[in-house]
């Protein structure tokens, strides 16, 4: 587990190395990463989630997938996976498989962008979080997992509830997971109150 407290110096550990390599990154984190550094919720995290990379032309700038991560970053993420005792995929693109469908709604509006050194980190905000922690609960465990009190703890309006619901049906159209949908935006319901 990575201690919201250790997560910035991670973070920090990663520029660094990039730095040395005269390199830069940029990233756009999800997850209970995105909730500690952005202060919505502090609580510890198995991983940093990177769901796009910031990929930097001379004509246009664009998310794109984070797969291929750059050599320099994989290094310097494996670096600093053994100077801290860090299990492997502490950082990892797990979450990258949203590029098949759709990603969150207003998540490329929805960025604050920090920098840790040679490391430029895209931290998602409150309506993505909504979205994907709806969807995660959805598919890993219901109200009995992380991503549902994490949606609870997020307290969302009625307003980011139903877009969050818009856009997980669109990721699944199928009646079973509506009816999943529907249940857990129930008892969130329920659960703020």
């Amino acid at each position: 587990m990575i201690e919201s407290s250790r997560l910035e110096e991670l973070l920090f550990a990663v520029g660094e190395l990039l730095d040395e390599r005269e390199e830069t990154a940029s990233i756009v984190v999800v997850g209970g990463a995105s909730l500690n550094l952005s202060g919505l919720i502090q609580r510890a995290t198995d991983d940093v989630d990177v769901i796009a990379r910031l990929e930097e032309g001379e004509e246009k700038t664009e998310l794109v997938p984070p797969d291929p991560m750059p050599e320099a970053l994989q290094d310097a993420v494996e670096r600093v996976r053994r100077d801290f005792n860090l299990k492997h995929g502490w950082l990892n693109t797990a979450v990258a498989n949203q590029w098949e469908t759709s990603l969150p709604p207003s998540l490329t509006e929805d960025l604050t962008w920090r920098t840790y050194g040679g490391l430029r980190v895209g931290v998602a905000g409150r309506r993505p979080l909504i979205a994907l922690k709806l969807l995660a609960a959805v598919d890993q465990g219901g109200t009995q997992s992380v991503h549902y009190q994490d949606l609870v703890r997020l307290d969302p309006t009625e307003e980011e509830l139903e877009e969050a619901r818009e856009w997980a049906r669109s990721e699944d159209s199928s009646p079973i997971v509506a009816r999943h949908i529907d249940q857990v935006i129930k008892h969130v319901r329920k659960d703020v109150e």
